[in-house]
């Protein structure tokens, strides 16, 4: 399927959201079909604790860029995965995560904000979290089960996004990492030092970057 036909089945309700919901599966192979998988950069590596740097041209680069992600995404076994966890310094990340009503949401989102929610909508959430750039590793982190992301889409075009439960941890998760935060960055020292524990015990199912 071309870069234009599956973009043009992408739209925006009246609110402004990201209609994500629709023929995700259509849509994530043509993205993934397209593109080529890269390794996994991990914990330490200096793309991923920094910010990245804005997404300023809307072209083909960034379109095969976005294949690539959703590619690389798959063969990772992830639900998002961000630009900089491919080396990549560009505010740019890419889901597909269903939320806690069992929708599947998929999608790419450029320069994205975390809007600030109302204090009677910030019911937390512990769940356990993991990232592929702390490979096999798990803890426990208190995030907001409701979230919204504003940003851009491949186009440019100013797009939100939201999502409920494991989805919204995901937007939380994934903006997070493009402003230089891995979810271990928010832990304890302690509970991040186990997670470092069990990541060096442990052994990534994908290829990753070693760092030198």
């Amino acid at each position: 399927m071309a870069q234009q036909e599956t973009d043009e089945q992408i739209s925006v309700d009246d609110e402004g959201f990201l209609v994500d919901t629709e023929d995700c599966e259509a849509r994530e192979a043509a993205y993934r079909e397209r593109g080529t998988s890269r390794p996994i950069t991990v914990v330490g590596n200096p793309v991923l604790h920094k910010e990245c740097a804005d997404v300023t041209a809307f072209d083909g680069e960034l379109a095969r860029l976005i294949d690539d992600m959703f590619a690389s995404q798959r063969t990772a076994e992830g639900v998002g995965l961000a630009a900089n966890q491919i080396g990549v310094d560009l505010k740019v990340f890419v889901y597909d995560c269903m939320d806690d009503d069992g929708v599947r949401h998929v999608g790419a989102i450029c320069n994205p904000v975390l809007e600030e929610l109302p204090p009677a909508e910030r019911v937390l959430d512990d769940a356990n979290e993991g990232c592929l750039s702390v490979p096999t590793a798990y803890a426990g982190l208190a995030r907001p089960d409701y979230a919204v992301v504003r940003g851009q889409d491949a186009k440019g075009n100013p797009v939100r996004v939201r999502g409920n439960g494991y989805f919204a941890r995901c937007l939380q998760h994934e903006t997070d990492h493009l402003y230089g935060y891995l979810y271990i960055d928010r832990l304890s020292k302690r509970d991040r030092k186990d997670a470092l524990r069990q990541m060096d015990e442990g052994t990534p199912r994908y290829e990753v970057v070693p760092n030198d």
